[in-house]
């Protein structure tokens, strides 16, 4: 019978197990916060950051940032059209807009001379998504925002292992957010990260995490403002303990799966994730785009791909093509490259006959 390809799964040994097993164990009490702590200690380290809190998920962390930096109902918040809905449902939680700007056709991250064009007098931030691990062009993005006053904010939700210029994807903005849900590099099954270098944002995001009780605040509980419960449990936090301990594997692993796909679609006319100098790309998931005018059908690839019990994934459609935003057909970069793409099956422990496996059907389907 032929075994399945899943397009993502975790990489779970003893070590997650046994640290698991302690938290639900003995992690009560006194210790119920034990392993949260040691998490986030460990992640902050890891990054190269000052702060660091465990959150229930990347879009909890983005929520909370958000919320911290004052974006209220009437601002603008602007990102690529070419993302998962949870980097724009934070904005509208807090009553702003999203502005939906075009991507750059090499990383499909966000264009910085798009974002230029789409500053506003009400624009509150800007949040680049470094997409599949692909690194946003920071220099320039963190130049506009230093230019114009508006904070520059990292989802690195899909970025563990990524880094530009030496520096860690998500520790460069005023803050970053991470995922760690079961797809991702690093997971916890579900979960987050908010960090941050600044002190003043970090208090703000500690007091709403904690239902707005503050630092200073001795009176039981007594809050000081409204807050949000996006807390990370402690046996949550005791499996992200393991696994930012085995990052730097989890990360190579990933990596190695992307430049066996690389090697063996090398002569085909299709780009892939890309890693200019001066980054390292952690390659959570390994993309291929057809050039353009080639003769290629995505769908008729999926279906190759489904009968042969192989999980494909389709490019992250424009967000501005969703009924709830307004439509944006100016992004036209987003709108044509979603339809030449497909993401590859990308776990850590993917076998070079397994990934030979999924090479041979887009080299069917894609011929040069």
């Amino acid at each position: 019978m032929t075994s399945r390809i899943h397009y993502t799964k975790p990489s779970i040994t003893d070590k997650e197990i046994e640290y698991a097993t302690d938290a639900a164990t003995n992690g009560w009490g006194e210790q119920c916060y034990a392993y949260i702590e040691r998490f986030e200690s460990a992640f902050r380290k890891h990054l190269g950051v000052k702060h660091a809190i465990a959150t229930s998920s990347c879009t909890g962390a983005l929520h909370m940032g958000l919320a911290a930096l004052g974006v209220e109902a009437g601002d603008e918040v602007i990102l690529a059209d070419t993302n998962w809905i949870a980097s724009a449902a934070p904005i509208t939680y807090l009553g702003a807009t999203p502005v939906f700007v075009d991507i750059l056709s090499d990383s499909w991250c966000l264009d910085p001379q798009r974002v230029v064009e789409a500053i506003t007098p009400r624009t509150k931030a800007i949040v680049a998504v470094h997409l599949y691990g692909n690194l946003c062009a920071m220099e320039q993005l963190l130049a506009i925002g230093e230019q114009h006053g508006i904070p520059v904010v990292e989802d690195a939700a899909e970025a563990i292992g990524s880094s530009y210029q030496g520096k860690a994807a998500g520790s460069m903005g005023k803050f970053g957010a991470f995922s760690f849900h079961g797809t991702k590099t690093m997971t916890t099954g579900e979960g987050g990260m908010f960090v941050t270098n600044d002190d003043a944002l970090y208090d703000r995001v500690l007091a709403l995490s904690n239902h707005g009780r503050t630092r200073s605040q001795t009176k039981q509980f007594w809050p000081d403002l409204i807050g949000f419960k996006y807390k990370m449990s402690n046996v949550q936090a005791a499996i992200g303990c393991a696994q930012v301990e085995r990052v730097a594997e989890l990360t190579r692993e990933k990596r190695r799966v992307f430049h066996t796909y690389q090697e063996l679609l090398a002569d085909l006319p299709l780009d892939m994730n890309p890693e200019p100098q001066g980054t390292r790309n952690g390659f959570w998931m390994p993309t291929i785009v057809a050039y353009r005018g080639t003769d290629f059908d995505r769908e008729a690839l999926l279906h190759a791909f489904r009968a042969d019990q192989i999980d494909g994934r389709v490019f992250f459609w424009p967000l501005s093509g969703l009924a709830m935003f307004e439509s944006r057909p100016e992004n036209v970069v987003s709108y044509e490259t979603c339809l030449r793409a497909v993401n590859l099956p990308s776990y850590h422990d993917l076998s070079v006959s397994d990934i030979e496996r999924v090479a041979a059907h887009v080299r069917a389907h894609l011929k040069g």
